[in-house]
Parts: C-alpha cells; structure tokens; sequence
C-alpha cells in the first residue's frame, strides 16, 4: 500500500472562510489530484481502513509537494488514557509546526468531510498536539497550528479533491 499512491496535483484554488464555531479567519486551497489505484481498489470500497489509509497517503504526498517535512504520520500521545488521542500527520514549512487532521469521504457522499471534525474532536486534537510538544520538549510558544485535510475520493474517475483548511482549530 505504501507505494499506491503519486498524485498529479493541479493548479489550486484558494479562497478565504469564517468559521463561527471557531471564530476565526481560515485559509481554503482547494486542488483536484490524479492517483492510480490497481487492484486494491476493491477493498477501498468495502473497507474504511484501507479507505483512511488512501486518503493519508493522498494527503502525505500533497503536503510533500507543497514543501512541508514530515515529522511523524499517526502520532499517539505516551499518556494516552482510555481514549485513544491521534494526529494523522505533524509536518513542519517555515520554522511552523502543524498537525493535520485528515478526514475523507467517497465522492457519492453528499456533505463535506470536514463536518465530521466537530467540538469534541477539536478539543482532542488540541490535547494531542499540546502533549506532541512537550513530549519532544518544544516550547508550547513555538509557532504550530491545526489544518484540516478534507479529501473526497471518487474511485471511478481516480480522482481525489483535497480541501486544505489552514489554521482550522484554534484553542
């Protein structure tokens, strides 16, 4: 699975949103990407697992394309309690550390993929990115933010529209 996936990405579309949830101004880049699938597109439409998983490397190569290192894919904090607390992907573009929450969803579904991140999952986030930092002993004033990657994949036509949500979260 590792190798599924070398997106084409198109010429983005960005436009600017505001969130009263959060309330706050946020970054949209909106780009429609290529990705060959082969055989394994049988279980990406019968299993979710494989389905994320797409979608996380859709959304690893995107962000490599647009400059960002990554730090760490699927981050589980040491002090995880009962709750499992995870961060899709941490990268790093321009001295800003920022943890992505990747949210997907097939092209036939009619809402978007980042309505599934609501309040709860927000706070939870935050927590996992705060614990990220002192676990690697970086300063909570270091600069770092909480994008969402919104990724609908249609598996007929191999194309995937990748909404990127910059500074998404806020605490």
């Amino acid at each position: 699975m590792e190798d599924l996936v070398r997106v084409q990405i198109s010429a983005p579309r960005q436009d600017w949103a505001y969130s009263l949830m959060v309330k706050h101004c946020f970054r949209i880049a909106e780009t429609w990407v290529r990705f060959p699938l082969g055989p394994s597109i049988i279980y990406m439409k019968t299993s979710p697992k494989i389905f994320g998983s797409l979608a996380e490397k859709i959304a690893t190569d995107y962000l490599k394309n647009k400059g960002y290192r990554i730090l760490a894919k699927n981050y589980i904090s040491k002090w995880a309690s009962f709750d499992r607390k995870e961060i899709d992907i941490i990268a790093k573009k321009d001295d800003i550390i920022t943890f992505f929450e990747v949210k997907s969803l097939s092209a036939q579904k009619g809402f978007l993929p980042e309505d599934k991140v609501d309040f709860k999952k927000q706070r939870k986030i935050i927590k996992t990115a705060e614990r990220f930092l002192l676990e690697k002993k970086i300063s909570l004033e270091e600069k770092w933010q909480i994008d969402v990657i919104s990724i609908r994949i249609d598996p007929d036509s191999k194309k995937a529209k990748i909404r990127h949500l910059e500074n998404a979260i806020c605490d």
